[in-house]
């Protein structure tokens, strides 16, 4: 079978989605053997999926294994080379699409079991603890930007080995940390991705989508990407 670099990052993101929303229904539907485990285990598993997805889409051909909008549009800044920025959003979204609609047939019994559309909404894409548009903005970007000058400095320092044992790391700190405000999508595809997929799978009992407020983790990501990516340009990393 042929990889190529699109593959890896759609493989990759189908497997940074489906551990990353897993552990969030594992935790929030009704009736799972991990109901209620709480904040550690959503922020744990995540740091695994980006961790294994990060190693998944290497081996099928994404060498640079970006897996994130945000990821791609930094370093194309970066690098003044724009040539992947498409075909990577467009593998990264197809991926996460694919990553929640397993996740909706893995846990298929337990969304009619759950009465609550808000937990069954947030298995799919992330929702503010406090509604303020303008907060839960800066609250993405700062948080992405940690994520975008962290990647960075640890490619820098570690080389590709160890690099993605620690950005799983550093995505665990960034949930621990920051977190608690916007649910750290830092990442536009993994929360319009499973958005859409909720939007137009056949959930049980499943409520809106919350368009109104899917543009927040889809535009401070992309915010803070300019601004990672002008840093790093200008400093010459």
């Amino acid at each position: 079978m042929t990889t190529s670099p699109f593959l890896g990052e759609l493989i990759g993101t189908a497997v940074l989605i489906l551990l990353g929303n897993g552990v969030v229904a594992n935790v929030l539907l009704n009736k799972t053997k991990g109901n209620n485990g709480g904040l550690i285990a959503i922020t744990t598993a995540w740091a695994f999926a980006v961790t294994i997805g990060i190693f998944v889409a290497q081996k099928f051909g994404s060498a640079d294994a970006h897996l994130n909008p945000a990821v791609t549009i930094a370093m194309a800044i970066k690098n003044n080379d724009f040539s992947n920025v498409l075909p990577f959003i467009a593998a990264q979204m197809i991926g996460a699409m694919i990553g929640a609609t397993l996740v909706w047939l893995h846990y298929l019994p337990h969304w009619a079991a759950t009465n609550d559309q808000g937990l069954k909404l947030a298995a799919f894409g992330t929702s503010p603890a406090i509604a303020n548009a303008p907060a839960n903005l800066i609250s993405e970007i700062i948080g992405t930007l940690v994520l975008l000058i962290g990647v960075i400095a640890l490619y820098a320092e570690t080389g590709s080995g160890l690099s993605p044992y620690l950005v799983g790391v550093l995505v665990w700190a960034i949930g621990l940390s920051l977190g608690g405000t916007t649910g750290y999508a830092i990442n536009p595809a993994r929360d319009l991705g499973p958005r859409i997929a909720h939007a137009i799978l056949p959930i049980a009992g499943k409520g809106g989508s919350d368009w109104g407020y899917a543009w927040v983790p889809v535009i401070g990501p992309i915010i803070a990407a300019v601004i990672a990516g002008a840093i790093m340009s200008g400093f010459g990393f």
